[in-house]
């Protein structure tokens, strides 16, 4: 059957990218109409100098604003409360959201909520379940991203682990989008190598997901294919040396396209690393680069031509789907990636409860080969194991 040339495409948000950009925030947040900002702080970046600066700076620019870390890495419900209850108490007119994926997340979820009357489970990612929010009383987000990795910066939701099921859902809804990105590669100068290493990985992650669900759109696959190479020259160099500027801005600028190129959808990969995140607390893109591989070679017969391509425009040295396979196990062993989810603690009796989360989630629906639960339940054997690929 002919394939089916039709999609409905968006492209992210304003971003000032550059070093030293941080010292615009106060303007950012005029352009926006906001006087009142609460400030959505990452809890391991609270009293860091930058982070300290960029407060004052606020309040020098007659800004009323007050600070908010009450989050986790993987942000539940209760901490989006704690946030909706710290804006409306403080009559707050916009969000600053400073920090990683999970700040991200927690800030576009507090800006959607503050002036919202229903639960915030009302407005998961299904169908139109957006169009029941007041989206007039959403507030504008400046995001400032302190990783390269999730791109929530440039996405229209946010993902938060839900208090009854313990699994992670997205709530979506348009108007999450940050009004504006601040991208300051000197944030990120700090990041452990190891952390350099995992939210890298995460937007491989994204771009190479992406790329290869079964769906027309031909922007996503090049931004997606961009993405990637800007990984495979700069991240290594990211974690090798935190120092290179050079290597920092550019892979903030990859975590930005991987998520604007999932807009196209993801699949198995990350319907796998959401059970991992929300039941046992691993970090997100590590558990996406653990299963990567795992989940690339079950997709093989769908992703051959895709991955031929890949290849020559990373220009390994042999085309096809064997080579980037080979890539991607090489990159993990240059970066410090564990082979295996028994790394993190999770062991073959856990499959009994991310199995079948894994084939809940909606992204696998997504993935371009079809996958049962009893499919997931191999895949987890492998990389738990570290099954050689």
């Amino acid at each position: 059957m002919p394939r089916i040339l039709q999609g409905d495409w968006a492209l992210p948000t304003r971003i000032w990218s550059g070093a030293g950009r941080l010292a615009e925030l106060p303007q950012a947040c005029r352009a926006h109409a906001i006087g009142r900002p609460l400030a959505v702080i990452d809890p391991g970046l609270v009293g860091l100098p930058f982070v300290n600066q960029a407060i004052d700076q606020l309040r020098q620019a007659g800004m009323a604003v007050e600070t908010f870390s009450g989050l986790a890495p993987n942000p539940g419900e209760a901490h989006v409360a704690a946030g909706i209850a710290a804006s409306q108490a403080g009559g707050h007119d916009g969000i600053v959201a400073i920090g990683g994926g999970s700040a991200m997340d927690t800030a576009k979820a507090i800006a959607l909520m503050t002036g919202q009357t229903r639960p915030l489970m009302d407005f998961i990612d299904a169908g139109d379940n957006w169009r029941r929010a007041d989206g007039a009383a959403i507030l504008p987000v400046i995001a400032v991203p302190t990783t390269a990795g999730t791109g929530s910066e440039v996405g229209r939701s946010a993902v938060v682990t839900a208090a009854a099921s313990q699994r992670k859902v997205v709530i979506f809804h348009p108007a999450l989008m940050p009004a504006l990105v601040i991208a300051d590669p000197e944030l990120t100068v700090g990041l452990p190598p190891g952390l350099t290493a995992a939210t890298g990985m995460d937007a491989l992650s994204h771009s190479l997901e992406a790329y290869c669900v079964d769906a027309y759109h031909p922007i996503c696959d090049g931004i997606a294919l961009e993405g990637m190479r800007l990984v495979a020259r700069w991240l290594p160099i990211a974690v090798a040396n935190g120092k290179d500027i050079e290597a920092r801005a550019e892979m903030l600028t990859a975590a930005a396209m991987g998520a604007t190129a999932f807009q196209k959808g993801l699949g198995a990969m990350h319907a796998m690393s959401h059970p991992c995140s929300a039941r046992h607390g691993s970090q997100h893109g590590l558990t996406n680069a653990i299963v990567m591989p795992y989940v690339l070679a079950y997709n093989r017969p769908a992703i051959e031509e895709r991955m031929e391509i890949l290849a020559r425009l990373l220009g390994l040295a042999r085309p096809g789907f064997s080579a980037v396979l080979d890539w991607i196990l090489d990159l993990r062993q240059q970066i410090g990636i564990p082979h295996n989810l028994a790394a993190l603690g999770i062991g073959e009796a856990d499959i009994e409860h991310l199995a079948p989360d894994a084939f809940a989630d909606p992204l696998t629906q997504l993935n371009p080969v079809p996958v049962t639960e009893q499919d997931y339940r191999d895949l987890y054997g492998q990389a738990i194991r570290g099954d050689t690929l």
